[in-house]
């Protein structure tokens, strides 16, 4: 009978081991850890070292850039809806057509309304090669109501300051994602009926020469927007990775490179612009005050200050009161009266302290505690900037 009691008696003790090595076990793992902890480190990290980025994202090769093309033309079939003879030059434009067709007509005999003068624009990419085909935009320059249900006649397309060479030639039917109506003295619109477009409406007819290697084997990457820090981290970056193009920033939206012998540009291009570094965030503040849009950069940073928001209510409510006379046989007549009254209170100001070197994150749980308005955060960060605590360049759209 003993040694069933000391068999339990093992047992037992086992168990108790086994639940304080648990225990300890438990009591080892690590604090939960702040959940936004990660995001204001990365945060951090990011505004320090820079965004990874390709370089063909944020650079260009010298020579390789689209061109603008522009041109006036003549939309047909408008149903009633296009210019009038308060645009004269419509009547004339067309009378020059008919003339190169071979037929002669006087203008001020025209009585058009399914006609419009347009003026066309397209972008044409660079290495773009004749028979290749691109969108153009069309904009109505006399009284046309709309272009809905419009044709473009064939417009040619020329560069800025060169009227010699039609590099393309646009035409089709519009699209002009609206629409416009009216009747009985109401009318009702949809966007801009009188912009369209014309998707694959432009015919290149002449290729623009494209140089990105220059005479004396050099290459240039030009940042799109400029900044000596971004600069020298990509001449380092491509020294490091490719030192066989000897990469050195010029200045501060520059790199010159150097086009190794039986190395096609072609094939030095697409092998540096995919290469990857670290970019420079500015510390910029964009503002659209129309759509009450803000959008803060990284490395913004805000000195000491406070900050206080308050607002004052001002409540006007009317009442109708109507007097009538006691006996309905009576002189008395009814009487309707206006009482006005004007409550006015101001709420108690909301003050924040900020702290200095204050980050996004810490900017953005700022103003969700304050619960301040899109316009209350535009004139709070003017003023902070006003006062010298916001360093930061503000960009108002």
């Amino acid at each position: 009978m003993v040694q069933p009691m000391k068999n339990s008696m093992v047992l037992l003790v086992l168990a108790a081991l086994v639940a304080s090595a648990a225990g300890q076990a438990v009591s080892k793992e690590p604090p939960a850890q702040d959940p936004g902890a990660a995001q204001r480190a990365a945060i951090q990290n990011a505004e320090q070292m820079g965004i990874e980025v390709r370089i063909k994202d944020i650079a260009r090769f010298r020579g390789v850039r689209s061109n603008q093309l522009f041109g006036f033309g003549i939309v047909v079939g408008l149903a009633g809806n296009g210019d009038t003879k308060k645009t004269p030059f419509t009547a004339t434009l067309i009378a020059n057509a008919l003339k190169d067709a071979g037929t002669t007509s006087d203008p001020s005999t025209f009585g058009l309304k399914n006609v419009a003068v347009v003026s066309v624009t397209a972008e044409l990419p660079p290495f773009a090669m004749p028979g290749n085909r691109i969108p153009v935009t069309v904009q109505s320059i006399g009284d046309a109501k709309t272009l809905q249900g419009g044709s473009l006649l064939p417009a040619p397309l020329y560069p800025a300051g060169n009227k010699e060479t039609a590099y393309a030639v646009a035409f089709g039917e519009l699209s002009i994602g609206g629409f416009s109506a009216e009747g009985g003295g109401s009318s009702v619109s949809k966007n801009h009926p009188t912009v369209g477009i014309i998707p694959d409406g432009g015919f290149v007819e002449a290729s623009v020469p494209t140089k990105t290697v220059f005479a004396d084997g050099s290459m240039y990457l030009e940042l799109n927007d400029a900044d000596f820090t971004t600069a020298a981290r990509l001449a380092e970056k491509l020294r490091e990775n490719l030192p066989q193009y000897q990469a050195f920033a010029i200045d501060g939206g520059s790199i010159r490179l150097t086009l190794p012998d039986g190395v096609s540009p072609v094939r030095a291009m697409a092998e540096i612009e995919g290469q990857k570094f670290f970019a420079d965030t500015v510390a910029v503040i964009v503002i659209n005050e129309r759509t009450g849009t803000i959008v803060v950069g990284g490395n913004v940073r805000i000195g000491p200050a406070m900050v206080a928001k308050g607002s004052l209510n001002v409540r006007i409510d009317r009442e109708t009161i109507v007097n009538q006379p006691n006996t309905p046989f009576t002189k008395g007549q009814t009487v309707v009266t206006n009482q006005t009254t004007v409550n006015a209170g101001e709420d108690t100001a909301q003050v924040a302290l900020i702290p200095p070197s204050t980050t996004v994150g810490d900017l953005a749980r700022l103003f969700q505690t304050l619960k301040v308005s899109p316009t209350d955060v535009i004139a709070i960060l003017e003023a902070l900037q006003a006062q010298g605590a916001l360093k930061a360049r503000i960009k108002v759209q």
